[in-house]
């Protein structure tokens, strides 16, 4: 196989696939590359499950640098059509099934979205000869930690069905590097937040609660830690991956600021609702823990500092420009009953894409 690397090495111009661009961290991605590489083309592909809008990339709707595909990475006929017709030069696979809560409810699912598809689109890039494969995965591979900190090379041990299917799908990638030196890149990222993330993550969650003056749920003890980056942090990193990180290799994309999930409860209700620290936790609620809570992912990121990356969003200029985009942007997502939810958002999707494939018709015909 020759892969385009050999081939357009010394083009300008790129095409780059975004799985689940319409998301959170995809479409941020997809915004920064827009930036960054005016004359590149952009095919977005992304099923619109609940958690995807595409209000999120609204700006970039009639450029002519951007394409949104409709499409089930699942979906094997769907996706060796587009590596048939898009001429694809390098992917970001950011689709996946996120939920850590849902994937107790739903495990086969996880496992079919994020393995099955994962399969699928590296099967599809392999005979396509892309030049680089990105895979998004998590932390959350490495199980938990109270002490040791995670590198690359530490074995991994998902301890639920997210990061097992997540687990399973990185084997998938590495695979396709082992036998045939297909140019694949892996990143495992900490707890990734910021504007435009859906409500069932732990901090916007705890943000549209207080909006709506209820209390902050804690599942267990709330004693529980994570590491937060903000999002343009992690987009930065995909970049600079993209630019100069070293095929076949695994790269932790860490944050250096933790928390403990009770403190940032009563941080965001400090702020939201202007509480004295006596009254904090008169707005926690503590609930029922999920049936496998790790208590904390440490990780080293030494690889991806000597590329020259490291976070540059402070927690608390990171933290203030989420809340206030929350504060101003309160209907962005439907707030309905949770059974309603993915249902609702579904709809809203398809009248959106109705919305952008009659202004794409116009456009056509005016030319």
């Amino acid at each position: 196989m020759i892969w385009k690397a050999q081939l357009n090495c010394s083009l300008g111009r790129k095409t780059v696939l975004v799985t689940g661009g319409a998301g959170f961290i995809g479409s941020h991605l997809i915004m920064l590359v827009a930036v960054r590489y005016p004359l590149w083309r952009i095919v977005n592909v992304d099923s619109l499950d609940y958690c995807s809008s595409l209000k999120n990339l609204k700006c970039l709707e009639n450029t002519r640098t951007y394409t949104f595909i409709q499409g089930d990475i699942c979906d094997r006929y769907f996706i060796n059509h587009l590596f048939a017709s898009e001429n694809i030069d390098i992917v970001f696979h950011c689709a996946a099934q996120s939920h850590v809560e849902n994937s107790f409810l739903y495990p086969s699912e996880f496992m079919h979205v994020n393995a099955d598809g994962t399969n699928v689109l590296l099967q599809a890039a392999f005979e396509a000869g892309v030049e680089k494969f990105i895979y998004m995965s998590t932390d959350e591979v490495y199980g938990d930690s109270l002490d040791k900190e995670f590198d690359e090379l530490s074995p991994k041990r998902p301890t639920n069905p997210y990061s097992t299917s997540k687990a399973a799908a990185e084997n998938l990638v590495m695979s396709y590097w082992e036998k045939h030196k297909f140019p694949i890149i892996i990143t495992r990222s900490s707890n990734v937040y910021g504007p435009r993330q859906y409500h069932e993550k732990v901090i916007p969650k705890f943000l549209l609660l207080l909006q709506q003056d209820q209390k902050c749920t804690i599942q267990g003890t709330g004693l529980q830690s994570r590491h937060f980056l903000y999002v343009e942090d992690i987009t930065e990193a995909l970049l600079m991956l993209m630019e100069r990180g070293a095929l076949g290799e695994i790269y932790n994309i860490g944050a250096n600021f933790e928390i403990p999930i009770i403190q940032l409860a009563r941080e965001l209700v400090k702020v939201v609702k202007n509480a004295s620290n006596d009254q904090l936790d008169d707005w926690l609620l503590f609930v029922e823990d999920r049936p496998v809570s790790d208590l904390r992912y440490p990780m080293v990121s030494d690889k991806m500092h000597r590329l020259g990356w490291k976070p540059k969003v402070s927690w608390k200029d990171g933290i203030r420009r989420t809340i206030k985009w929350y504060a101003e942007n309160t209907s962005y997502w439907p707030v309905v009953t949770e059974k309603k939810q993915h249902r609702h958002l579904l709809t809203e999707n398809h009248h959106l894409l109705h919305d952008a494939k009659t202004k794409d018709t116009f456009a056509q015909s005016a030319l």
